[in-house]
């Protein structure tokens, strides 16, 4: 039958993403969880704790991958299911009192940072933004001060950031949040809980877009929270329940057939992306590199403390040329390759490659020549040998 908190514990994180979720050990159970289509449950007294009563409230669909992504992130408690990344995102935000302080990276991905913002401006929170990897510019921003002379009320973590690839000292600056009373939230989507598992390094809140590695597919748009808090745990929900940000039920399904091959899409993308990272370094075309896994990486020492890996995801600057700029540089370089796929998501079985200042809302910190690669689960020489061509064609 599905695990127990105990039976998940004992096992590694490899063997849960199979195991965890199924339908109970009976005769003539399915071993994968049914897909359950409907709005309304059966129901004749007042509904209370354990009572699905209506759609939005719950589905025996979600259960299962709510549950495996609760101790694959090593809490007590089941997930929760979200519409999409930014359905989740709004609902962790949804955790600030009104007025309160948020701190979050001046490099995240864009659209917390553009939702923060529009909260900002309309005076229902206090934003200040930081270099995460700064730990004493953080420790700064969380103290009183700002207009409102307020300490923050939460910390907001990315670690690897996107696209910038900075890493942040995780424990130090939950440890700072807390002693501040602030509740600290970490996007752990870049990592996967088989690389990172923020609970364990202080943070309240975990978050994912599960559209990108969770079911590493690129066929659902849906978002999870985890939390080990029930009294947090019980806000999150309740926030689902009100403001309607639910999933759909096949898209559940197909998310949770989606994270039984997560630690092996894992396992293929980290390996490709650590030796397309040395290769890169030494490309003469390359301006410079981000990658946690070099040795070279300014974020390498905490990452190598923090994770267990360094991810799939690796941000190039391309260098100008003598008829290029350093921008035109990397969209040639993306319009001639054969195999990477231009595109602006990550984290599914296909590797993909965008320059991110396309994006009107990305961070004018952001370089104009970067360049962001998602590496899937292809032949590594057929990856490499893809982007060697199209470094090339800089050159004509």
């Amino acid at each position: 039958m599905s695990l127990s908190e105990h039976q998940a514990a004992s096992l590694s994180a490899e063997t849960v993403v199979v195991a965890a979720g199924r339908p109970p050990r009976e005769r003539d159970q399915p071993v994968n969880p049914p897909i359950t289509l409907s709005s309304t449950y059966f129901g004749t007294g007042p509904l209370g704790d354990g009572d699905r009563g209506y759609g939005r409230y719950s589905n025996p669909t979600w259960d299962p991958f709510e549950e495996a992504l609760g101790q694959l992130e090593g809490s007590t408690l089941p997930g929760l299911l979200y519409a999409s990344g930014l359905a989740a995102v709004s609902s962790a935000l949804s955790l600030i009192p009104a007025g309160g302080v948020l701190v979050m990276p001046s490099h995240s991905y864009s659209g917390s940072l553009v939702m923060a913002s529009e909260l900002a401006q309309k005076g229902f929170i206090e934003l200040r933004t930081v270099d995460i990897a700064d730990t004493d510019a953080v420790k700064e921003a969380i103290a009183p001060g700002g207009p409102s002379g307020r300490p923050a009320a939460m910390l907001w973590l990315e670690s690897p950031t996107n696209p910038m690839l900075g890493i942040a000292d995780m424990r130090a600056l939950a440890d700072a949040a807390h002693a501040a009373g602030a509740i600290v939230v970490t996007d752990n989507t870049f990592s996967t809980p088989l690389v990172q598992q923020p609970l364990l390094l202080g943070s309240d809140v975990v978050l994912h877009s599960v559209t990108k590695y969770l079911a590493g597919h690129s066929d659902v748009v849906l978002g999870a929270l985890v939390t080990s808090s029930p009294e947090i745990r019980s806000e999150l929900l309740h926030h689902r329940i009100i403001h309607g940000g639910i999933a759909g039920p096949f898209e559940a399904w197909l998310a949770l057939r989606g994270l039984r091959t997560l630690a092996l899409r894992v396992e293929r993308s980290q390996a490709s992306a650590m030796l397309l990272a040395e290769r890169l370094a030494a490309h003469p075309a390359i301006e410079s590199i981000r990658f946690p896994g070099l040795a070279t990486d300014p974020g390498h020492d905490r990452a190598r403390d923090q994770m267990k890996g360094f991810g799939s995801i690796i941000c190039i600057q391309v260098a100008a040329t003598s008829r290029l700029s350093g921008a035109d540089a990397a969209d040639k370089l993306v319009q001639a390759l054969d195999l990477w796929l231009p595109a602006t998501s990550l984290g599914g079985v296909e590797s993909l490659i965008e320059r991110r200042r396309r994006h009107t809302a990305e961070p004018a910190s952001v370089p104009e020549n970067l360049v962001r690669l998602s590496v899937g689960i292809e032949n590594l020489e057929d990856l490499w040998a893809d982007l060697e061509q199209a470094l090339k064609a800089l050159d004509g």
